[in-house]
């Protein structure tokens, strides 16, 4: 008889191999040796193989974004997480002017993973289910996943979560399975203003770095003094988001989606 959690939801065959073997008791399922991994930001485990020689990253132009939410339907209907929960999305935020005759600004500001060069949600996953690309994405094995949400709380970007349906770690991976087969990402192909470009950062003649090189001056990502490095770069976006995105004064969320 299948074995039941609290939930109700009955419990895949990997997971009760694994929690049987945290519990010292016998277990069919095959072994599957895991290296020592350091849970602190610096002590990354190796990169698994990725596309050869490349380092993609994503550039948002906020000066182009409507927020007209195509990303978050494209993406939902390319990715199909469960209804209510989104792997990238444009939250509407209302920033007060202290300086301007106008009492406040709308400000569109989307969001996604930022597939950091020194991801923290990686090294504290105590089975190596997330895991780093040697092209720079970030994944999410759902085979291996136990559900601990240590990834979702270390993610200091909000950009993960827990799949309602599957009951592990979920987020957006940049729709690698589109990029494996020359496609653009779900989100890029679908906005309406162009906003989203996305490329290989190691190609000094790729879309993506010439922009990054032109507006160099106005290249910002969020929160750089966490130490990850993110690889999602914004152009446009208002400084008062750089080191807080969330419940800073002078800035209030009004929608989500």
């Amino acid at each position: 008889m299948a074995e039941i959690l609290d939930s109700g939801k009955p419990l895949t065959a990997g997971k009760r191999g694994f929690l049987k073997g945290l519990l010292g008791l016998s277990a069919c399922a095959t072994v599957i040796p895991i290296t020592p991994v350091h849970a602190a930001i610096g002590t990354q485990p190796p990169r698994r193989p990725g596309v050869e020689g490349k380092r993609y990253g994503m550039l948002v132009d906020m000066r182009k974004c409507i927020g007209c939410q195509a990303c978050t339907v494209s993406c939902s209907m390319e990715n199909l997480p469960p209804v209510g929960q989104f792997r990238t999305t444009v939250l509407q935020y209302e920033v007060d002017l202290k300086d301007s005759l106008a009492p406040a600004a709308m400000v569109s500001l989307p969001r996604l993973c930022n597939h950091c060069d020194n991801p923290p949600c990686v090294p504290v996953c105590p089975v190596q289910a997330t895991f780093q690309r040697t092209d720079g994405i970030v994944l999410v094995d759902n085979e291996r996943c136990v559900g601990c949400g240590y990834c979702v709380q270390a993610c200091p970007y909000d950009a993960r979560f827990m799949n309602h349906e599957t009951q592990t770690a979920d987020k957006c991976t940049f729709c690698e399975h589109r990029l494996a087969v020359g496609l653009l990402p779900a989100c890029v192909e679908s906005c309406v203003g162009g906003a989203r470009v996305i490329g290989d950062l190691n190609d000094a003649d790729s879309t993506i770095s010439r922009l990054i090189m032109s507006n160099k001056d106005q290249i910002k990502v969020l929160k750089p003094g966490m130490g990850t490095s993110p690889h999602v770069y914004y152009i446009g976006l208002p400084e008062s988001f750089v080191n807080g995105i969330d419940g800073q004064a002078g800035v209030r969320l009004i929608a989500s989606h």
